[in-house]
């Protein structure tokens, strides 16, 4: 592998930009019996809270004609497990360790991060995108003021890089991105999950015990291309881009939006190794385009 796929994001060295998405990885251990986890970019981590969480019940994962719906609810094992159990083994690999880290409350946010700030990790992934257990569900990224309160109280705590992960489903993702970058955010990475809606005919109710779940997979992809094209155009921070990128060709569309790092997920679930799959036809297009580095097609358009 030549050096043309190397970038740099908000000062962190990445070998190539292609890191697994939150949420479709574990912490990297399983997909490592399938392919050398060690050839991506980076890992970020199954979304954490504060403290263990057993998620949602009912139907979980919901199969749509070009994506899956989700409900998982942030089932997790916790930070202290984690750090415990999965952060050494991912930092002896030679690939960026990004934490993801949620909260359903500002009290949980700083409780998680207050732990993570005790140990070694590369980015902090900072997912508002969780529900907001004290103002009825609502969630933290859905309105920019909202949101500014957890990011400033995070940003003047955390003592690693910080990259906020924004929702699709927010009143105004653009002015989200800028606020980010407002309270001292080293990047953003967009777009989490959109919201939907499966119904089961046969039962004549909602697929999901929450009714509303989020959608994620190739269908996605255009809208979540605009708006990474769009929050790259509005601030100076670094972009990571994701959503229904399944091919190197989608990955390479998102560069050149603007994405500085694209993160591939949902296209996991269809063929685990996907990813390596990405970065040969990414190194391959620039070598025949004759570019020496990706960095020349980003943001092109």
């Amino acid at each position: 592998m030549s050096s043309r796929l190397k970038t740099t994001f908000a000062g962190v060295e990445f070998k190539n930009p292609v890191v697994l998405a939150s949420g479709t990885c574990g912490f990297g251990r399983e997909l490592n019996e399938y392919f050398d986890i060690e050839r991506l970019g980076g890992l970020c981590s199954k979304g954490l809270l504060d403290h263990p969480h057993g998620g949602n019940e009912g139907i979980r994962i919901w199969e749509t004609a070009s994506g899956i719906m989700n409900s998982v609810g942030l089932e997790n094992p916790g930070v202290d497990a984690f750090i415990e159990n999965d952060l050494d083994w991912v930092n002896s690999k030679n690939l960026v360790n990004i934490v993801n880290l949620g909260g359903h409350s500002l009290d949980g946010y700083l409780r998680g991060m207050e732990k993570l700030n005790q140990v070694d990790l590369d980015i902090l992934e900072l997912n508002i995108s969780c529900p907001n257990v004290k103002s009825g569900g609502m969630n933290f990224g859905t309105k920019t003021e909202v949101a500014r309160e957890i990011v400033r109280k995070i940003r003047a705590a955390c003592r690693h890089k910080l990259v906020v992960k924004l929702s699709p489903n927010a009143e105004d993702i653009v002015s989200l991105a800028q606020m980010c970058e407002e309270e001292g955010a080293d990047g953003v990475s967009l777009v989490n999950t959109f919201l939907g809606m499966a119904i089961d005919l046969k039962k004549k109710q909602p697929v999901f015990n929450n009714v509303y779940a989020g959608l994620s997979g190739p269908a996605i992809k255009p809208i979540a291309l605009r708006m990474v094209h769009q929050v790259s155009k509005a601030v100076s921070i670094p972009v990571m881009g994701l959503g229904g990128i399944t091919t190197w060709e989608d990955a390479i569309e998102f560069i050149m939006a603007g994405a500085a790092v694209v993160q591939v997920g949902t296209a996991t679930f269809m063929k685990p190794d996907i990813s390596m799959d990405i970065i040969d036809g990414m190194e391959r297009y620039l070598e025949e385009n004759g570019y020496e580095s990706v960095e020349e097609i980003r943001g092109i358009l």
